[in-house]
Order: C-alpha cells, then structure tokens, then sequence
C-alpha cells in the first residue's frame, strides 16, 4: 500500500478463468479494491465462486480488451467511480498454434491485437493518472514465450516478444514518475489457454512436425503449474515495492526464460526446442 495505506484500485483483465482469475482474487484478498473485466459476463461464474470460497469481494466488468472505444470508455468509468486506477494487470491474451505458412494475415494480426496492442493500449490509458500522482503499478502477463521462440508459436511468441519490448522500453522512463511497469513470464499453466488457442485448420506438409509439437506440449501441460499459484504470483508483482522489470511465476519459468536470456548466438534456444519437433523419438 502507499499514501498513507490508503485502498488500491487494480484493474485486471481477462479474469473469467485460469490464472487470471486467480490473481484478481488474490489482490482483493491482499486488500486490493480489484476491477475484474472480461469479454463476457455472463461467464463470471467460477470468478464469482472463488471470490466467495476466499471471502473477499470485488467487481466485474465486461471489457473486449481489443475494443480500444470500449478500453477507452472502461478506464473512463473506473477512474470516474473510484477516484484513479494504481494497479493495472494486463492479463487477457491468446495463444496461436502454427508456423508462418500456416498462418493468415489475419490470425497474424489478431495476435497482435490481443496480446501486444490491447496492453499496449490500456497501458497508455492509465499512464498519465499514475504519472500525475507519481504512483502506479503496470504488470503483464507475457510469458516464457515472450523470451524464448518455440516451434509452432510464430505469431504468438512474436507478439508476447513485441509486448515485452514495449515495456521493457517504458519501464525505466515511467520509473522516473514513480510507476513500476513489469512483465510476469509464466510457463505451462493448467488452465483453459490451450483449449481456446487458434490452431490451422490444414497443417500439409508440417504434419509430422506438428504431432511432435502437440504430444511434447501435452506432456508439458500435464505436468503445468496450477492457476492458482500461478495467480498468486501474479498478485505478488502486481503489489511488490521492489522494482523489478522481469518475474516468472515458478522456477521452472525462471529456468527456461533465463535460457534465452543468457542465449546471445541463438544457438542454445535452437538446440533445446530442436527436440520438440523431433520426428523420430522411439515409440
């Protein structure tokens, strides 16, 4: 808390579910006054059942995070019933399975818009409040593959890649102002990101590289951190007074970012996935 341990107000996106939905239960359990927005309301019934099984209470919004009239007119609304805004979470995104031939345009930029130019977006909508009154908090949830480029995930690992660079760009200039903004990289989730990821309706030529890529990833959600923790990690950025730019949400996130982090030829990242997309593994 700061000024005087008065209420904080966050704004979190993309809570109707998964880690999202964890992190916008454990702020308000930290005694965040917590906005939750998400495309459709009427999906609000696990968030409503977590609040409740925590005991804590918050608010929910429908917010299409790629409306940009609608972000526009959220913030507006948020600002005018409470006062400011001090923790923005830009939680919402997508994920996008295929590789460049694959891909439209379209799905190219629908990945662009969700997860790079919606943050991108909200971020500027709230920046000048938090600017003003030399406090604020900005996290988003970007991912390992917004450090590491991985087999099948052009457009997705390109767009949390662009996101990161937007912020990382940002955070030591709004730093001077008072406002912390940060990435949160997690890795495997056990949520519904996978289920809702985009995903070419004919793989041609790439199919036996594919089916390597989906049975290694399977096995990867098997064994995925739970939303919960996942969630409480992100709660714990979103409030940290120590400035940091990077976090991740378990070690194994730490592990594998810092591989592509320390990778200054690219030869390490492209030796590890290599694997993923081997087409003879024995049986």
């Amino acid at each position: 808390m700061t000024e005087n341990a008065r209420t904080e107000i966050a704004l979190v996106t993309g809570t109707s579910s998964g880690m999202g939905m964890h992190a916008a239960v454990q702020l308000a359990r930290r005694g965040v006054q917590v906005v939750a927005t998400m495309r459709d309301t009427s999906r609000s019934d696990r968030l409503r059942a977590a609040a409740d099984a925590t005991g804590v209470e918050l608010e929910i919004r429908a917010l299409d995070v790629v409306e940009r009239e609608a972000a526009r007119r959220a913030v507006s609304e948020i600002i005018a019933d409470h006062g400011r805004i001090d923790v923005l979470v830009n939680n919402a995104g997508q994920g996008g399975v295929g590789t460049a031939e694959q891909l439209t345009m379209e799905q190219i930029e629908a990945q662009l818009a969700v997860n790079y130019l919606a943050p991108v977006h909200l971020t500027k909508l709230v920046l000048p409040g938090m600017r003003e009154r030399g406090h604020g908090h900005i996290l988003t949830v970007t991912s390992v593959g917004g450090t590491v480029g991985q087999p099948f995930a052009d457009a997705y690992c390109g767009a949390k890649f662009a996101v990161e660079g937007f912020m990382q760009s940002l955070a030591g200039v709004a730093e001077r102002f008072g406002v912390h903004v940060g990435v949160i990289e997690p890795a495997a989730v056990a949520s519904d990101f996978v289920q809702n990821a985009v995903r070419p309706a004919d793989v041609g030529a790439y199919g036996p590289l594919f089916d390597a890529y989906l049975s290694r990833t399977a096995g990867a959600f098997a064994n995925a951190q739970s939303a919960a923790d996942a969630g409480a990690a992100i709660a714990a950025a979103a409030l940290a007074e120590e400035f940091r730019f990077r976090w991740q949400s378990s070690d194994a996130a730490t592990a594998f970012a810092g591989m592509s982090l320390a990778d200054t030829d690219g030869s390490r990242v492209r030796s590890f996935t290599a694997g993923w997309i081997a087409t003879d593994r024995p049986a």
